[in-house]
């Protein structure tokens, strides 16, 4: 083989502290909760929140401010990927993003993208 023309290219994750997904989906159609793995007459169908956090670990804290901060449901949390999903209503899950991207920006020090919805 001819090692001379290749380059070899290692990528790592440096994980900041940072959300860098927060989104609402308004009135999702039942397909999209079952294929998550929900039951959309079980988590209160209305909207979904995802949230996706570096660290990692610091899904478990959003899960617990989601709880705290609205009448939401855990959907989904996964402390080694660092994805959150709730669901609720739409003003629900609205609360409980706005409580969780407050709460990193001003307690953890996270860069925070902002809240999309559709």
């Amino acid at each position: 083989m001819d090692y001379e023309n290749k380059t070899r290219i290692i990528q790592e994750l440096v994980p900041g502290k940072q959300i860098t997904l927060a989104h609402i989906i308004a009135n999702p159609d039942d397909i999209l909760y079952r294929k998550l793995g929900l039951d959309p007459a079980v988590e209160h169908a209305g909207a979904i929140g995802i949230l996706t956090v570096s660290p990692s670990e610091t899904a478990i804290i959003a899960g617990d401010i989601a709880l705290k901060s609205s009448g939401v449901e855990l959907g989904f949390v996964d402390r080694f990927s660092g994805t959150v999903i709730v669901t609720g209503t739409v003003s629900q899950v609205e609360a409980s993003l706005k409580a969780i991207t407050d709460y990193a920006v001003e307690k953890l020090g996270f860069a925070v993208c902002p809240v999309t919805r559709t």
